[in-house]
């Protein structure tokens, strides 16, 4: 789905301008996304398998939730909205609990320049996976995994790409919730 999406400077900091989401892509204007992830007190953490029709990164495993925050929309309405949407979980803002700002910059084969500032959230899962609900468009399969499936070298799943040091960042902070 397009939509309107605020323009960032490369510093994170407001334009006061916004535009298309595929506009931004386009031209590789930076913007700001949520990503949620989720993790139960048992050590697993719930992963979304991307649609097959995704631009970017399709049929591969990811965040549990992750999203584009709407122009004019604050993060962490965004962060709610976007897990209402994906996996059906209502959720308040109290429950999450944001723990970084990261900035990422990804050019694809298909022409996507995808600058974003990502607003990292974790959130403790406590109903089961078969109580969610999967967005069709969006998400294909929900599936929680032990933490060591994101501090492997030897990938059994096939995950979005991402640097080892943010999934390392995301296992130690949830490892050191639980104590």
């Amino acid at each position: 789905m397009d939509e309107f999406i605020d323009i960032l400077t490369t510093d994170g900091t407001p334009t006061g301008n916004s535009c298309l989401k595929s506009i931004a892509h386009q031209k590789g204007y930076y913007h700001a996304t949520v990503h949620v992830w989720f993790y139960t007190s048992n050590k697993q953490l719930l992963l979304q398998k991307r649609g097959a029709q995704k631009k970017t990164y399709p049929n591969r495993w990811d965040v549990s939730v992750a999203g584009h925050v709407h122009a004019g929309e604050s993060i962490e309405n965004a962060a709610v909205r976007e897990i209402l949407e994906e996996i059906g979980l209502d959720v308040t803002k109290n429950q999450l609990r944001k723990i970084a700002v990261r900035k990422g910059e990804r050019s694809h084969p298909n022409g996507i320049q995808d600058n974003e500032f990502y607003h990292v959230f974790l959130c403790e899962l406590t109903k089961s996976v078969e109580e969610l609900s999967m967005q069709e468009e969006e998400v294909d399969d929900l599936k929680l995994f032990e933490f060591n499936v994101l501090k492997s070298t030897n990938k059994k799943i096939s995950l979005v790409p991402d640097t080892s040091e943010y999934y390392q960042f995301i296992i130690s902070t949830i490892e050191a919730i639980l104590g």
